[in-house]
């Protein structure tokens, strides 16, 4: 018979006061929808066939709330089968790895890495030992390994650095395909979105056939600041917690980190344009790319015919890709992708307890649908 008595026994002793993350509903699970686009079957960033998500989370005594989310672009040695990339920054606050040599030459050949600020240096020597002992990689001399990062000190000692190679390596070897667990995971542990609990989210829009039947994945790590919209409602003045606050009748900087996957045919030129959409959910959702925020958009297409070897004895690259004025559809697709995956990091969310006793509540869902039942329309 199971104990069901142990569960929050465990949370208790890790210093964390929050119900089980089943119990906290995403977004369309709560009943709330963004967007005119249909989600693909799993409403997540492996939609995007060929795409998995690996995550360790360290929660450990009284200051210890970080991890490592890991996204893999396909499952092959992708050193020897690079993928076009493309970043897009809109507020250059942070310290993302690999980034001038994915705009130099327009292709990612590591799995991409979220975690927190100080882990980001281990992150990336783990990222290369695991390049490098693949097989089919001894003779390989240069790795670009690609890491992202939001700062996570408020409820997590960052200046432990806890996250070790092991757990980037465990946290790679753990990808997978299929759902992907959001809120308090994985590098969102320890972070803070709009003044509440943020953390680790994704969704993903599958295009009508009409319009090329392609899949847009999103997944994000939120911790950034702003007045907290759903579908246009103020919802953070209506809960009274948004950015300059005690001036204007708390600020909060931070960042966000987003990973846009597509099965869409697209070079690293397009997949930039694709990614600066996606930036556009941090927008949607009342975020404003302040002064102190890292907010990257790191793309990538899963399309094999793009897929580019290391070596060729061809001088030449023949390949097809989507013609500029058929990726519209795939805009809105990340727009819209990335607004429900911020907001299904904060509904998945738990309350934390972390460094020095502070507390970081959750989204409260019971006041909310209050706001959304009774005050739609009221918020200018």
């Amino acid at each position: 018979m199971k104990n069901t008595a142990i569960i929050p026994l465990i949370f208790l002793i890790a210093g964390l006061v929050f119900a089980a993350s089943e119990t906290r509903p995403r977004l369309r699970e709560f009943g709330l929808k963004t967007g005119v686009m249909q989600p693909g079957r799993l409403n997540a960033i492996t939609d995007v066939k060929g795409v998995t998500v690996g995550q360790v989370t360290l929660i450990k005594g009284k200051n210890i709330r970080t991890g490592v989310t890991a996204v893999l672009p396909h499952s092959s040695n992708i050193y020897q089968a690079k993928v076009p990339g493309a970043v897009y920054v809109a507020n250059g606050y942070g310290k993302l790895t690999g980034y001038t040599q994915i705009e130099e030459l327009g292709n990612i050949e590591t799995p991409i890495i979220l975690t927190n600020t100080l882990s980001v240096p281990t992150a990336a020597a783990a990222v290369i030992d695991y390049i490098l002992s693949l097989k089919g990689n001894e003779k390989v001399g240069s790795v670009n390994a690609v890491v992202g990062e939001t700062n996570d000190g408020y409820l997590n000692d960052i200046r432990g650095r806890y996250v070790k190679k092991e757990h980037v390596l465990e946290a790679i070897e753990k990808a997978e395909s299929g759902p992907v667990k959001e809120g308090c995971v994985g590098a969102g542990t320890g972070t803070t979105c709009y003044g509440y609990k943020g953390g680790i989210g994704t969704a993903s829009r599958k295009l009508p056939e009409e319009l090329g039947g392609y899949t847009v994945g999103v997944l994000v790590q939120t911790n950034h600041g702003g007045v907290l919209q759903i579908n246009g409602l103020a919802v953070g003045v209506k809960l009274g917690k948004y950015s300059f606050k005690r001036y204007l009748e708390g600020d909060t900087d931070g960042s966000c980190m987003m990973v846009v996957a597509t099965d869409a045919p697209l070079r690293s030129r397009n997949l930039k344009r694709l990614a600066k959409r996606a930036l556009l959910g941090i927008a949607r959702t009342g975020g404003y790319y302040s002064n102190g925020s890292g907010d990257y958009a790191v793309a990538f297409s899963t399309a094999e015919e793009l897929r580019i070897p290391p070596r060729s004895d061809s001088e030449t690259l023949k390949i097809e890709v989507l013609r500029n004025s058929r990726v519209s559809p795939l805009f809105l697709a990340a727009a819209e992708a990335s607004e429900e995956a911020i907001l299904n990091s904060l509904f998945k969310a738990e309350t934390v307890k972390g460094r020095d006793g502070r507390i970081q509540e959750a989204l409260p869902l019971d006041k909310l649908k209050e706001i959304m039942d009774t005050g739609r329309g009221e918020v200018k």
